[in-house]
């Protein structure tokens, strides 16, 4: 029997573990989402406060994402080797205990523990985002980018409903003796808690030692589906996937980072700024069932500069809105958060595309490094240009920066010879 033919008849069996990985995917999705919307939405306030100063206000979303960088290498490590299972549940295990450092370091004004907790609190970031690829290790070509955002939106609920937790467990932080602002890191203890232990019990079979059982080569892949020539695919792939996926996260923690301590400075309060930042949240998750759509459909190029469009849109509201207004700070964040969808979604589907199952594990994790040094970068660069300019300055030069992954993807499109993906119809493939 031809591998085809074996792939063929193995099918039905295959969409079935699709589904079920899907399905305990997004149950851990929706975990992790509350547990990394902690230290968004007041891993600043917090540094500010113990600090007393707005110029290192960023330096925690630097480390958190320094730290997701060394995380991302780890699992995508222990995965290469273990599987997903393995490699995920650690993760957020991780994240876990950096989010009891955090509260241990509040309770005890200690800023160089607070510091080191942050760092080991990113492990969960890294993990929510490599998560992404374990949704498309079953899935077809032509249904990657569906399955990388049905794992995406997944987070949208615990990552909403977080922020706007901010009031309340700071109320029961103080009740039992914590400062307030550590409150929602005690929500992010839990839910990393409980998302690893979802994925221990329940993610079975595993989808990357299945996919491989499969086949010494991808079973689900149709190269000629690929926008990118397989002699080129994966040098080209990597380098422009990876591309987008680090512009767009640089602008957008940079931005993001700042805009609840502007929020503040403006004499908004922490619930304000906990809005606005759900808003954000929600707007970085919730379109990605039709980022999939379009990725799958139009093609992964087109998708990722209208990322840096967006993105530029995004920076030009927040630079020119008045810091009064919170509507029009809630839009420029939701417009932020599209931006860096549509790029997450299109860079992750070109890498998945591009990478052979024998090292996709490990070039992922080693990809998904660039994206935190990127983060990393714009954490730690929004506080010192704020504290050096304005937050309008920080606005405007992010969403200019960001326009650089426009002409990246129009020259790698004219070059590769752009084309969607075929549809599963064509390609006589039916799981997603």
């Amino acid at each position: 029997m031809s591998h085809s033919t074996t792939v063929t008849a193995a099918s039905p069996d295959i969409a079935r573990a699709q589904r079920r990985v899907l399905t305990v995917l997004v149950s851990a999705q929706i975990l992790s989402g509350a547990g990394l919307a902690a230290g968004i939405t007041v891993g600043a306030l917090l540094a500010q406060d113990m600090l007393g100063s707005t110029s290192l206000a960023g330096l925690p979303s630097a480390l958190f994402t320094a730290g997701s960088a060394l995380a991302a290498v780890a699992v995508g490590r222990l995965s290469h080797a273990r599987g997903r299972r393995p490699g995920l549940a650690a993760g957020y295990l991780t994240g876990a205990v950096g989010s009891v450092g955090v509260i241990a370091a509040a309770v005890a004004d200690n800023p160089v523990l607070l510091f080191v907790a942050l760092f080991v609190y990113g492990a969960g970031t890294a993990t929510n985002l490599q998560a992404r690829y374990a949704g498309a290790d079953l899935a077809t070509v032509s249904h990657r980018g569906r399955a990388v955002s049905t794992v995406l939106v997944a987070t949208t609920l615990g990552g909403v409903v977080g922020p706007n937790l901010a009031a309340p467990t700071g109320s029961l932080a103080e009740a039992v003796g914590i400062p307030y602002l550590a409150g929602p890191f005690l929500l992010a203890a839990a839910a990393y808690t409980l998302a690893a232990a979802v994925l221990a019990v329940w993610l079975r079979p595993d989808p990357l030692l299945l996919a491989r059982t499969l086949g010494t080569d991808d079973p689900v892949t149709d190269s000629t589906t690929t926008e990118l020539p397989a002699a080129e695919s994966s040098g080209s792939g990597i380098a422009i996937g990876g591309f987008v996926m680090a512009v767009t996260q640089l602008v957008m923690v940079a931005i993001m980072t700042m805009t609840p301590v502007h929020m503040l400075h403006h004499g908004h309060g922490t619930a304000a700024a906990g809005l606005v930042i759900a808003i954000h949240v929600g707007a970085m998750y919730l379109p990605s069932p039709l980022t999939g759509w379009l990725v799958d459909r139009y093609g992964r190029l087109p998708v990722a500069a209208a990322s840096g469009v967006t993105l530029l849109a995004a920076g030009l509201l927040a630079g020119f809105a008045p810091g009064d207004s919170i509507a029009l700070l809630a839009l420029a964040l939701a417009l932020l958060g599209l931006g860096w969808n549509l790029g997450l979604v299109a860079g992750t589907a070109i890498i998945t595309d591009t990478v052979p199952l024998a090292t996709r594990a490990k070039t992922q994790g080693a990809v998904d490094v660039s994206i935190a040094i990127a983060g990393a970068t714009g954490g730690m660069g929004s506080g010192l240009m704020v504290a050096a300019t304005s937050y309008p300055t920080l606005a405007l030069v992010g969403g200019v920066l960001a326009l650089a992954v426009v002409p990246a993807a129009a020259l790698t499109a004219r070059h590769n010879g752009d084309r969607p993906a075929r549809s599963a119809t064509a390609t006589g493939e039916s799981h997603t």
